[in-house]
């Protein structure tokens, strides 16, 4: 075994917090990675994948902390969404330099609402110790956005299967329940969602599309084929003028990857996973500037 596992504890807001740090054996960079969990579960993952991710990074020579946020997991505190838990990735990346003090860099990795909470941190936070960020299928939900997603990918779909029309024709499809899907989808991807000036009030997507027009560092973003999520998120990149400009600068790297589900839940769909970031990783590590002599707390 090329890596050793360490258990943390610290503190956000005066609950207390769980965290599992895999370090190299050798040498370690100086460039680790954050994996921020989201939805209602813990720091092993679906699948085992950030326990299997963060252990083939370390033997990659990269360290790596995976955490519970507050209410989570072994973590205490009241369970919050991925909009408020920009304290918790700040202390976790506290304790993360702390832990491995050869540290100079952060990249904060998330799936789905974890990879939303990436930029938003980013937006609200310009943390400098943070230089990149990998993102897996993110969150951009809107009902406008859900419907036309299901317009263009579920719908035109279905027409070109053949279960489709078996059920058509023998009267079993529900045609009466599906036109009336259809025509609610119709109708909400034709609204417009709510926008204001109001920075507090500003919708998360946008928040998210500015902390990443903003970002000064590289970002990887990995999309599933065969997932609603992730083809709402490129319907975004296409038709949104805030997520068509994040993407000028040219400081994002792509990886689709075919046929694989949202949480990647095959072997083959994770190990594609851990090749692309650790690649991503080797190659932006041998091209970064001079270390930073010293590591700042979060603001």
């Amino acid at each position: 075994m090329n890596y050793t596992e360490q258990v943390l504890l610290f503190s956000c807001a005066g609950e207390s917090l769980v965290g599992i740090v895999a370090s190299p054996a050798g040498e370690p960079a100086r460039k680790g990675v954050l994996i921020i969990v989201g939805g209602p579960q813990y720091r092993v993952g679906s699948h085992r994948q950030f326990v299997l991710l963060s252990r083939t990074l370390a033997e990659a020579g990269f360290p790596v902390m995976r955490f519970d946020c507050r209410g989570m997991g072994d973590s205490t505190g009241g369970i919050r969404d991925f909009e408020h838990i920009n304290a918790d990735i700040a202390a976790a990346i506290d304790a993360f330099g702390t832990s491995c003090p050869q540290l100079e860099q952060i990249v904060l990795w998330g799936l789905c609402d974890a990879a939303s909470a990436s930029l938003l941190y980013w937006d609200a936070t310009q943390d400098a110790r943070v230089t990149g960020v990998v993102m897996l299928n993110p969150w951009v939900r809107t009902e406008a956005g859900l419907a036309k997603t299901h317009l263009k990918h579920y719908y035109g779909q279905r027409l070109l299967q053949a279960d489709f029309w078996r059920k058509l024709l023998t009267g079993n499809l529900g045609l009466g329940r599906s036109l009336k899907d259809l025509m609610a989808n119709i109708r909400s991807a034709g609204q417009n969602s709510r926008s204001t000036s109001s920075d507090q009030m500003l919708p998360f997507q946008k928040r998210m599309a500015r902390g990443l027009e903003s970002f000064g560092g590289a970002a990887l973003l990995i999309l599933s084929g065969n997932d609603l999520t992730a083809k709402e998120f490129s319907e975004a990149l296409k038709t949104d003028r805030a997520w068509h400009a994040s993407l000028q600068r040219g400081h994002v790297a792509f990886v689709d990857i075919e046929d694989a589900d949202h949480t990647f839940s095959s072997a083959v769909w994770r190990n594609s996973v851990a090749t692309a970031v650790t690649d991503w990783l080797q190659k932006v590590e041998s091209g970064a500037g001079p270390p930073r002599s010293a590591w700042s707390r979060a603001p």
